[in-house]
């Protein structure tokens, strides 16, 4: 015997009792399938998603499994629908709920912590130590749609209030995905020290987080700031974004002096590593300033080997960060709304629902200079 549904629904906006999404079966393997849309519970809300974007961390999961944790494991071969970086519009509230309206548009963050550990109660819930513990008898409330639940590559997705943002009618469905990306360089600029006017700032690595590092450190004043990179193109974007001077490695044979005669010899304030490499996160270390901080916002697959003497006889703090904690998405999107630098940038493609192999290939392979790809789920 099926629940009665206590929250509000309206008749503005049928909810069907099936929904297309896409399904990781074997490694690298997407079906596309039937599921049944599910109703929010309290403090919950159900939205149709109406983007969604591609995440480097999305062909990660698909490929490879971490850092998804589903049943307790592996996400393949689970039922499990990828993707977390979407938006969309609110079409049922579950009961209690009053923070919210039907008709809503809303762009995601992606955790919810447990709201009960003590990295949540830090509001450190990107970190929260009930991480994937939502499964079976288990249920200790973490959710991260898209790594222990499932996520955006579907037609209708369930999301706790937290996680919620509202977007302006002004703002694209397009430009609304990308919120959480500008987020994680807001929460990884956070980390840093968050007030960085008129610091020295360097970005390595011009993909969709690197390049909208750029454009949020300007916002918070920092200066001068530089992108440092392969490819001319993405250069390019990076200095309509705000970049002060850009480096293409290719062309430099000493890519740390190249940054030292630019800030002066000391070094930079603060590097922000985009690149994930072993070369990328040694190149760090030996350009920033003693005392200065380094942030972690790509991770390598395997162990690396770092110069850690260095950075302790120097006095170097290194943070890594997950995701977009500490509210920081909330602060991007008013970066967005006001227009204090223009994310759209870095969107190139959009795709529909049926064409997400197609558009992952694009994305991987970075074919047509690809770097944010968008899928409309509802186009079918």
């Amino acid at each position: 015997m099926s629940i009665k549904f206590k929250g509000k629904t309206s008749q503005k906006f049928p909810i069907p009792k099936k929904m297309k999404a896409w399904v990781l079966g074997n490694p690298g393997e997407l079906s596309l399938v039937n599921k049944i849309v599910e109703m929010p519970n309290k403090s919950e809300v159900l939205v149709k998603i109406d983007a969604v974007a591609i995440c480097a961390t999305d062909l990660d999961v698909i490929s490879r499994g971490p850092p998804a944790l589903i049943e307790g494991g592996l996400p393949f071969n689970k039922n499990f629908t990828p993707g977390h970086e979407y938006m969309g519009t609110v079409v049922a509230l579950g009961p209690s709920v009053d923070e919210f309206n039907i008709g809503d548009r809303v762009t995601v963050e992606i955790h919810s912590g447990c709201g009960q550990c003590k990295r949540c109660r830090m509001g450190m819930y990107t970190s929260c130590h009930n991480y994937g513990l939502n499964y079976g008898d288990v249920n200790k409330g973490h959710r991260a749609n898209g790594f222990t639940t499932d996520g955006g590559f579907k037609q209708y997705a369930i999301n706790n209030i937290n996680t919620l943002i509202k977007v302006p009618d002004t703002m694209s469905d397009e430009e609304a995905t990308l919120v959480v990306t500008a987020g994680t360089t807001m929460y990884g600029l956070t980390e840093l020290g968050g007030l960085i006017a008129a610091e020295s700032l360097v970005i390595i690595g011009p993909g969709p987080i690197g390049l909208l590092g750029v454009a949020v450190g300007k916002a918070l004043g920092a200066g001068p700031v530089i992108l440092i990179g392969t490819r001319d193109s993405r250069l390019e974007i990076g200095k309509k974004l705000g970049a002060d001077f850009t480096l293409n490695i290719k062309n430099e044979t000493d890519i740390v002096q190249a940054v030292k005669k630019i800030v002066g010899e000391k070094g930079a304030d603060y590097v922000m590593e985009c690149a994930g490499t072993e070369q990328a996160l040694n190149d760090a270390i030996m350009m920033t300033n003693r005392g200065g901080k380094i942030c972690l916002a790509a991770f390598p697959h395997n162990a690396v080997k770092i110069n850690i003497p260095h950075m302790v006889i120097n006095n170097i703090y290194m943070f890594g960060i997950r995701g977009e904690g500490k509210s920081a998405t909330h602060r991007a999107m008013e970066f967005m709304k006001e227009k204090k630098f223009d994310a759209k940038l870095v969107h190139t493609h959009t795709f529909n629902m049926i064409d997400l192999p197609i558009a992952l290939k694009y994305a991987r392979e970075r074919i047509d200079d690809a770097i944010k790809i968008v899928i409309k789920p509802h186009n079918v």
